[in-house]
This record gives structure tokens, sequence and C-alpha cells, in this order.
């Protein structure tokens, strides 16, 4: 049994917040005439404004929920509460979340508030094309109008799958009503011939065997079988897990809960008692922007770092903290990076899967081996601090969650790098590669797009070898479009079969967080829009130093400038549409990929409502 219980009504018994010279400082915090307090009356209530008049609208308002089977009593005068739900048939990680739904709603009940389902976009991994990344901030945008256009007083949102907990909480927080997060959980784990396997990882792992032909067609159909075998989200430490675990260290969700197996009883408790803490919020008007300052964004980047989480997270959290108007850049995260330890052994950095994550004692446990790091003082959505909520964390198995000074890796499992190569960034996760790639210097095969990789990665006439620097361009926010997870090149079969498994590879693409090898990836500028990776041509000698945060091309300036000359500018991939509007507004990898009419300043009305 894992302590990593999500309770919300009783308080632990110390705030147990102890001072370090370690710890982060930062001086955005919210302003104590910003912070909630008051308790509101039901004719302060957001919804007051579509229900409690005596006119004609309000009229109209009352008698079409009557028209929907509800009582006056019902709801008149409670917190209305939308239950921002992403369930849908085509996305495997959400498929528990209608019966989620009904249990938050329960929640809501329980409470008094009265609780409104609205169905958003589902952003399914597995299925969307050409990748989710795409639909991040449509999604965002659908949450953020959702919550504006309809009577809600506070919001309950729930994903889990990838790009669905930045896109939620993005929308939350431009729209800032109170607001909670329910994660959808990992899924149980894999099973192949008494062998445990990790979604995503192990795909590319047998994958790789069976292009070596070290496996068979019937081992890789047992597999297929064998890998997804539950509801929920990729049970490794892959984007899901880093970013439902980055949203319950930003204060978020309640405690623990993002640690929380989808098929666990414990999962469905969770999502009641979120149904109850988001009515308490609504009446103590605790709400997105007293919550989510500089430090608990620093807080999320620490939590990631000490998990070996995705790259990914360096993307989604830019653009979150950018809604909440705080400035973080990918500076930020390479700072932490050299203090912060990989202490979860969890694949693809480590050995171990959510699962058993959950059971060793969860998030909550992890975050108190790094209490020294946080900022303990800043409140969460429990009205507690974040140190009252981690405190009485316990490990129940160190080897999966790691003492400080046993680390599954030294430093940080992500380093951010920049050269001529680079100059707006890029990263790597080096705690996942070989790390004879640390340091590096080979020469390039460049592919000019994925289709360009596919058709000619097992080409016997290019010169590839052990010590070349796969190179992909034209796969980035705007050459993608919508930056898919291209990153983890496929290694030509010919070295797979000569036992190679890791060769430097750089692209302006992302990679899945299941995924692992020496990946440099987010190269900005990206080549679509003429950045350096745009000019690196066949042969050019490339250097990735790790220690140093350099990636550099051995290209003289001069050179640089006479292909910068003659490059042009590829066509685009969309002439109209939501694909148009996205690429006319897409901003580069280390400004998060949000669209600039979103991150900007800006007020917007209330909707008039009589």
């Amino acid at each position: 049994m894992s302590s990593d219980r999500p309770e919300s009504s009783d308080r632990p018994e110390s705030s147990d917040r102890p001072e370090s010279s370690d710890r982060p400082e930062s001086s955005d915090r919210p302003e104590s005439s910003d912070r909630p307090g008051h308790r509101k009356r039901p004719d302060e209530l957001r919804s007051h404004a579509w229900y409690g008049d005596p006119g004609l609208r309000a009229f109209g308002h009352r008698s079409r929920t009557r028209q929907m089977g509800i009582a006056a009593e019902e709801h008149l005068g409670k917190p209305v509460i939308g239950v921002v739900n992403t369930w849908s048939e085509i996305n495997p990680c959400h498929i528990h979340l209608r019966q989620r739904a009904e249990e938050v709603k329960r929640g809501v009940w329980q409470a008094g508030g009265y609780p409104v389902e609205l169905p958003a976009i589902s952003l399914s991994e597995p299925f969307q094309k050409p990748s989710t990344m795409l639909y991040r901030n449509l999604l965002a945008m659908e949450t953020e109008e959702l919550l504006r256009s309809y009577p809600i007083d506070g919001a309950v949102l729930l994903g889990g799958c990838d790009k669905t907990t930045p896109a939620l909480l993005m929308g939350a927080v431009s729209m800032d009503v109170p607001a909670i997060y329910v994660p959808a959980g990992p899924m149980l784990r894999g099973n192949w011939r008494g062998s445990v396997l990790g979604s995503g990882s192990d795909v590319w792992k047998y994958w790789a065997e069976k292009r070596a032909g070290t496996i068979t067609d019937e081992d890789w159909a047992e597999i297929e079988e064998g890998i997804a075998r539950s509801p929920g989200h990729c049970m490794t430490m892959g984007t899901a897990s880093t970013m439902t675990s980055a949203a319950e260290a930003l204060g978020m969700t309640l405690p623990g809960a993002a640690s929380i197996p989808a098929a666990d009883s414990a999962h469905s408790r969770m999502a009641a008692a979120t149904g109850r803490q988001i009515v308490e919020m609504v009446w103590n008007d605790r709400r997105p922007s007293h919550i989510l300052d500089r430090r608990a964004y620093l807080d999320a980047i620490t939590a990631v770092l000490a998990l070996g989480g995705s790259t990914n997270a360096a993307i989604h959290l830019v653009a979150m903290a950018g809604r909440s108007k705080v400035k973080l850049t990918l500076d930020d995260f390479d700072a932490l990076s050299r203090k912060i330890p990989v202490l979860a052994n969890i694949r693809p950095t480590g050995a171990y899967l959510m699962e058993d994550f959950y059971y060793a004692g969860g998030l909550r446990a992890l975050l108190a081996q790094v209490r020294d790091h946080l900022h303990l003082d800043r409140l969460t959505v429990t009205g507690h601090t974040f140190g009252e909520v981690i405190s009485g964390a316990d490990v129940h198995d160190a080897d999966v969650i790691r003492p400080w000074d046993k680390p599954v890796w030294a430093e940080g499992g992500l380093a951010v790098l920049r050269g001529n190569l680079a100059p707006g960034g890029a990263v790597i996760k080096h705690a996942a590669a070989d790390p004879r790639f640390h340091r590096h210097t080979g020469p390039a095969v460049v592919f000019e797009n994925y289709q360009d990789l596919q058709q000619r990665i097992n080409d016997e006439s290019l010169p590839i070898t052990p010590d070349t620097v796969l190179i992909l361009r034209g796969t980035g926010p705007k050459g993608g479009p919508g930056m898919p997870e291209y990153g983890m090149l496929p290694i030509p079969d010919r070295l797979l079969k000569q036992g190679v498994r890791d060769m430097l590879r750089i692209s302006d693409a992302r990679m899945s967080g299941t995924s692992y090898g020496a990946c440099v990836l987010h190269v900005s500028p990206e080549s679509h829009v003429g950045g350096p990776l745009a000019l690196i041509r066949d042969g050019d000698l490339v250097t990735l130093d790790v220690a140093a945060r350099r990636l550099d091309m051995d290209v003289s300036e001069e050179e640089l400038e006479r292909r910068r000359a003659a490059w042009t500018a590829p066509a685009e991939a969309y002439g109209r549409g939501y694909g148009a509007l996205y690429l006319d507004h897409i901003t580069q990898a280390e400004e998060g990929c949000d669209f600039d009419f979103l991150a900007r300043e800006g007020t917007v009305a209330e909707p008039e409502s009589r």
C-alpha cells in the first residue's frame, strides 16, 4: 500500500518548512491583496450573472436548466463546476475518463456544487497526425473559451495524454477561474514471457531487435498483445507522466494524484475528492494566479529533473509559464539540471515503471528527497503550502526512489546546448544516451525531411558509420508542421545487425519522452525559417560537447553566409484552415510553441449574459 494518498480534508500536522541557502530564490510572489481569503457569497459567484437576475435572460437560463431535469434548488446559489473532459473513443489513455467524470461530479454534488460536464477535444498521442503538438494550442483555446463563455465558477480538468496536460492548464490559467487537474494516471505494467514491458521505450527497443533479426515476427506479435494492458497513459517516464507530475509539483492537483495507476481504486477516490475540493476553492476564490508564480514553475522543473523526465517539458513549461506572466527560459532548466540529480529509477533513464514508483511512495516521496531545493511556503490548490502537502511522505523502495547520495544520474537528465548550430538553443536527455556521445565529433549525413529519412536511411551507398552524425531537418514547429516526435532517428539496419544501438542524432523535431539515445532535439531556430540547421551539408563535421553545453558545426561564418544567401524557404504545408492559423502564429521551441496572440498581454471582457 502506498502512502501517496491524495487527501484534501486533513491538514498535515506540521508545516515542516526548513530554511535552506540552496533553495532557489524568487521575488515573483502574489501580492497579499491578490491572495484568496474572502469567502464568496452566492450572489458573488460568476454564475449568478446567468441565473440570479430577475429579468428575461435569467428566466431563460433557469427554465432551460429545468428542461435538463435539474430543479432550481439543485443549482441556484451553488458554484457551477465545469468538468472539462477529454474522453474519447480514439484515446486509449483517456478511455476511463467518462467514469472519472461521474466520480468528479459525485464529489461536486457532495460538497454542494452543481457540476456540468464540458467535452473538449481529445489529443490522442497514438492516433492523431501529424502530431498532437499541432493541436495543443487548439485545446488550450477551447478550454479557455469554454470556461469564459459558460456560467462556470470553477473547473475540474480531466486529461493526461502528453499535450493534454499543458493545454488544459494553459487555458485555465488564461481564464483564471478556480481550477484543479485530474491526471488520467499511468496504465499497468506490460508483460511478455515473464518480462516487464514499458510502453514506448520497449517498442523502440524491440523494433530495433526485430530489424536486427534477433527476435521473430511471432515474438513481435506477442509483444504487441502484452504491452498495453489497461486504461491510462504510458507507464514509463514519458511526456504524460512527466507533465502530470509537473502539474502536481505546480500545486494544481491533489497531493499524490499524478502517481496513481489509472486502474487502481485510489484513482476513483481521488477523482471524487477533487470534485469536493473544487467547490471549496470556488468559495475561497483560490485561482491559478494565486498558485502559479515563478517559484511554482522552478519547483516543477526540479521535479521533472529529479524524475529524469521528458525533454518535452522544456517546451510545455515555458508555454505554461508564459500564460502565468512568468518569464521562464531554457537557462532555468540548465541551471537547475546542474544541481538536481535523477532520483527516480524509471524507464527510459532507469529500470522501473510508474506502478513501481507509486508503490515506492510516488511523487510526494520523491519531492521529499529534494525538499531543500523547493519553495515550501507557496500555495497549492488545497489551501495548504507545498511543504505541508509533501510533509510525512516516505520512500518504501530506495531502489525505485533513490536517496540524494545514490542517484540514478549525478545531475539532471536534461542539458541545454547552444552553438553555431543552435543559437536559440537545443536540448538533449543525456542521461538516456550512451555516454561515449557526450563528447563526440563526426561527419554529417543530412535528411531533408521525415519522408527523405524513411526512404534513404537504409541506402547502403550512404557513408554512414557508427561515428556519423545523422541530421534531420524540416521537422520543427513550422516545418513539421507541429514539431512531430521524429527526433529518435532510426539507426540503419546494417548497423543494428553489427550490434550498434546508439548514434548521435540531431533535429529540430521533438521525441517521445519514452524514447532514448543520443538525440539532440528542438534545435532553434528551426530549419524551416532559415536556422543554421537549414545550412548544414553532408560531410560537415559536427561536435557535441555536453559538459560544455555546445553544439557546433565546423563551417566558417563566411561559408555559412554564402549558403544562407542561396537558401530558399520551403513551401508551407497549409494554405487555409486551422493549419494556416497555426503557421501564421506559432512561436519557436525555446518560446514554448504557443500562439503569439495567446501568449501576449491583454484583457478579455466578460461575456454579456443578459
